[in-house]
């Protein structure tokens, strides 16, 4: 009896400890994280800080690029589909929501169709953010010839990568139009805002040589997870400026917990180190970490103007938004102007500084974004895009509630309490 106790011990001691070093593996980043404040040696529109993002941390900065905003599912989805049904070589599309539904029949039919036309179609989905996808729809592409992986399916030998999930939304079709922003494939991204069951979000349309660079990060994770190296001019052909050379400035910015997780945080913070005016957030989880938030508190005591705009009472996730809350008092005592979005779930990702660099794709302003998931943002230099995307902001600012600092040090204990708790899991969040 007294062999068969220890054995016991020996084998919980035993499952417990790997419980524990998974647990570890799995909230870790693996690299050391950021704790030096930025300093500003450079204006955002001096040419040393667009040198130091596109040779220091990122791909170089490419002109001749064009752009297009689309705002809400009804503007979105159609020319997504559109160029997908008029692909002629290669489309290559990774997600990480992807469910089921009409817009998941109507994404799943074009790629199939495509696919038995003889393009080849490589879908990139994140294992745990396509939980919810009909297995008919996985079955049907791949009989058509669509090629499907799945990021980070747990297996014995990749169990320790399984909270790290892939958030990048990237379409490129041909190698010649890229598509990137914050919308998912579901029921909730279509329509147009219009209420509580159709989110605000916003997705972007690119084409000129930065699509390649767009090409090459969706490459990057479909390496990792076939084995399979897409090259040629299928994927990669020439790409001709699309617009004057000193226009349409752009870089498409990737991280990874693999391969530089700090890299995108970097990014935001020497942006926020750099910007002299304004700064204009959108936001659907802002949950910022000391660091950001003294960032931020630094380029108002210069006197930049924030204006922040995150999710209101509808929201996907309420703990998000009681840690985001938790955060604030530094931000609104310095100035800050933050407002919560009311009709409905706002799931834009927008980053906008003194009305040149506008930055969007699946990029949260949290720890899960900065130091967990693979993300993806295109990097945009350009006033005139600046000015549409800052005369958005200001459309959804009209439909938002600021809250001002009297309001935020009077709100109920109750919400108080429940903030305080929610801010320790921003870590994961």
């Amino acid at each position: 009896m007294r062999h068969r106790g220890t054995f016991k011990t020996i084998f919980w001691t035993f499952v417990l400890t790997v419980a524990a070093t998974l647990l570890v593996l799995n909230f870790a980043s693996g690299e050391k994280k950021l704790d030096e404040q930025v300093r500003r040696e450079y204006a955002l529109h001096d040419a040393q800080y667009q040198r130091a993002l596109g040779v220091m941390l990122g791909p170089p900065i490419t002109g001749g690029n064009r752009f297009e905003a689309l705002y809400n599912g009804d503007a979105i989805f159609p020319p997504m589909l559109a160029a997908i049904r008029a692909a002629r070589h290669s489309i290559t599309f990774e997600t990480y929501i992807y469910w089921s539904g009409d817009i998941g029949r109507a994404f799943a039919d074009a790629l199939s169709e495509r696919a038995r036309a003889g393009v080849k179609v490589h879908v990139l989905l994140d294992w745990v953010g396509s939980a919810k996808v009909d297995d008919e729809f996985i079955r049907e592409m791949e009989g058509a010839g669509v090629q499907i992986r799945k990021f980070h399916k747990p297996d014995w030998y990749d169990i320790a990568r399984m909270n790290n999930r892939t958030h990048r939304k990237l379409l490129v079709v041909d190698g010649r139009i890229g598509f990137t922003g914050g919308v998912g494939i579901a029921p909730e991204w279509t329509g147009n805002a219009q209420d509580p069951e159709h989110w605000r979000d916003s997705h972007y349309k690119a084409e000129g040589p930065v699509v390649a660079q767009m090409q090459a990060v969706f490459m990057d994770n479909w390496v990792k997870v076939s084995g399979d190296v897409l090259h040629g001019e299928r994927y990669f052909p020439p790409l001709p400026a699309v617009a004057s050379a000193a226009e349409g400035r752009a870089q498409m910015f990737s991280s990874s917990p693999s391969g530089g997780s700090e890299s995108m945080h970097l990014m935001y913070l020497l942006s926020i180190a750099a910007a002299t005016k304004t700064i204009d957030l959108s936001s659907a989880y802002f949950v910022p970490d000391d660091l950001t938030v003294g960032a931020l508190v630094a380029a108002m005591q210069r006197g930049v103007r924030l204006r922040i705009i995150t999710p209101g009472p509808i929201i996907d996730s309420q703990t998000v938004r009681a840690a985001s809350r938790a955060s604030w008092g530094p931000l609104l005592e310095a100035g800050a102007e933050i407002s919560e979005y009311q009709p409905t779930m706002f799931h834009c990702k927008v980053f906008v500084v003194d009305g040149l660099l506008v930055s969007v794709g699946s990029t949260n302003f949290d720890n899960r974004s900065f130091r967990l998931n693979d993300e993806a943002n295109l990097n945009i230099y350009d006033e005139a895009f600046a000015a549409a995307e800052t005369a958005q902001f200001e459309a959804d600012l009209k439909q938002s509630k600021r809250l001002t600092l009297e309001a935020w040090k009077n709100r109920p204990l109750h919400e108080k309490a429940m903030e305080n708790v929610a801010s320790l899991l921003s870590a994961q969040l």
